[in-house]
Order: structure tokens, then sequence, then C-alpha cells
């Protein structure tokens, strides 16, 4: 008798996978939605980017520096800055803490498609139709506890 083939990945003694890469996934409701499809070529780069830093449980940490991001995604820096302004007014992130030149520390950002803090994904994106602007709705919090705060007032 031969032996069967298994397909598919091997998983270890916890039924986890073994050997298998992270990746970053794109549903079709966000691709298919007027705020992605409008984004500009860098702005994909730049969520791309700050995506790939996502790891279960650092939503709101997320850093990119404007040197960081213009090195890495090969853009200026200026490019990485309305790259960051344009994701976060079409709601794909938001600002949670602004960063300093003096100390040298990164903006903080979080990604609207995962939960953060123990609250839900905001999939602010959805809200967004042509000519608005999401960042005006709210002001920008000064931390994450600015804004579970503001999330508790709004409801």
């Amino acid at each position: 008798m031969s032996k069967r083939r298994r397909y598919g990945r091997r998983v270890d003694a916890t039924g986890r996978s073994i050997g298998g890469e992270q990746f970053i996934g794109l549903g079709y409701a966000t691709v298919r939605s007027p705020a992605w499809r409008s984004l500009s070529g860098a702005a994909v780069k730049v969520w791309c980017e700050l995506r790939s830093r996502y790891n279960g449980g650092n939503n709101g940490k997320l850093s990119l520096s404007l040197d960081e991001g213009a090195r890495l995604l090969h853009l200026s820096k200026n490019t990485v800055r309305r790259a960051l302004a344009e994701l976060e007014a079409k709601g794909f992130v938001a600002l949670m803490r602004r960063g300093q030149w003096y100390g040298r520390k990164a903006s903080e950002w979080r990604v609207t498609d995962r939960g953060s803090n123990g609250y839900p994904a905001s999939y602010d994106w959805k809200r967004w139709q042509p000519g608005a602007d999401l960042r005006a709705r709210r002001p920008e919090p000064e931390s994450v506890a600015d804004e579970a705060l503001a999330a508790e007032r709004d409801g």
C-alpha cells in the first residue's frame, strides 16, 4: 500500500503552521472601495510598509519616520509626508501621537482595519467619499488614552 500524500502545511504539536510566512491581507471590500482606488501609488506603498509593521498587538504604536520611509520606499521625505496625510484623510490610518524633532521620535500610527487596545477596527475608510477629509471630523488625539476617552464619549 502506498503512502497517501498530504496537502497543505505541516503543523506543530499545537496545531499551528510550521514555516509559514506572515502576509498582509487585502480584502475585496478594501480594494474595491472608492477610498482605496483613489489612493496614490506612494500612499499604497506607505500603507503597506506601516501595515507590515503590525504584529497583532502593536496597533497604535506603528512608527515610520519620514527619513526611514524615504529610505526604504525610495521616495522623498515630502512624498512620504503627503502619502501619510492622504492615508489619514481617507481613513486608512489614524495619528496616535505626533513625532517630535527634539528627542528624534517618529509619529505613531494606527491602521484602521485592525483593532487597537481592546477596541474593534474602525474601518474609517468605508465612510470616505470623494471630496471628504476624515481628519476634519475629530481632533487628533495626543495619545492612545485620549482616543479611548473620545471613543467612549462618542458612543
